[in-house]
């Protein structure tokens, strides 16, 4: 029997936790990207555009962050990061269900075209294709979606 999860809210001491998952979930999604590289650049775009922006509820299992979610005030969902430990557990689910609480008007995101696993997961908690876009920084091709109640 797996230990439940527990969410709260953000708070500064989680910063270092949360890029640290960041960057290990997408490697581990996109292995052939040295995200190495990238890492202060996410550093400071946490800092910069995301916390002072985004309410961000973070969740724990047994006192280690293994997951968190990003959601601003027009209801832009920049980041829903799962440990990958955790992938296929009920945690994806949770965290989506948290965002549409804070959310309750609707929620939009980009999803790059190659996450198939993302895309579907999207699907079943709701979500419709909008519009095809391409990311701004990488140059990859996203999905626009978006929920409403």
């Amino acid at each position: 029997m797996s230990v439940p999860f527990t969410l709260r809210p953000y708070t500064a001491d989680d910063e270092n936790a949360a890029i640290d998952l960041w960057f290990r979930t997408w490697q581990q999604a996109y292995p052939s990207i040295d995200f190495a590289q990238r890492l202060e650049g996410w550093r400071a775009r946490w800092r910069d555009e995301l916390v002072p922006v985004a309410q961000i509820v973070v969740a724990e299992q047994n006192g280690k962050i293994t997951g968190f979610v990003t959601i601003d005030g027009s209801g832009y969902l920049d980041q829903l990061v799962i440990a990958p430990e955790a992938w296929g557990s009920d945690l994806g689910n949770v965290l989506i269900a948290k965002a549409k609480a804070m959310s309750p008007g609707g929620i939009t995101l980009l999803v790059n075209t190659d996450n198939a696993r993302a895309i579907r997961f999207y699907e079943r908690n709701g979500f419709v294709h909008t519009h095809d876009d391409v990311n701004p920084v990488s140059g990859r091709k996203v999905y626009g979606m978006a929920w409403k109640p």
